[in-house]
């Protein structure tokens, strides 16, 4: 189940581990896989390319959370709830 996999990419942005986010993150393309792909370009400085990605999610915006891993647990608790 990709929920799995995208647990797998937040736990890995969260360890510092860019790259192997970034691969999970782009396997897929629901709302969930788009704001992580988008907070992970966040954290690359990406600024133009994050701000995609984030239009690719269901309401989410770059200026959102300031904090990209306060970012990214939020993704992990609603992965955990949902």
């Amino acid at each position: 189940m990709h929920k799995e996999a995208l647990k797998i990419a937040v736990q890995a942005a969260l360890n510092g581990d860019w790259y192997a986010a970034h691969n999970i993150a782009q396997e897929y393309s629901d709302p969930i896989a788009n704001w992580i792909h988008a907070v992970l370009h966040k954290i690359e400085g990406d600024v133009w390319n994050s701000k995609y990605w984030y239009a690719k999610t269901c309401g989410k915006q770059y200026e959102d959370f300031a904090d990209a891993n306060a970012e990214l647990i939020s993704i992990q608790n609603k992965l955990n709830n949902d």
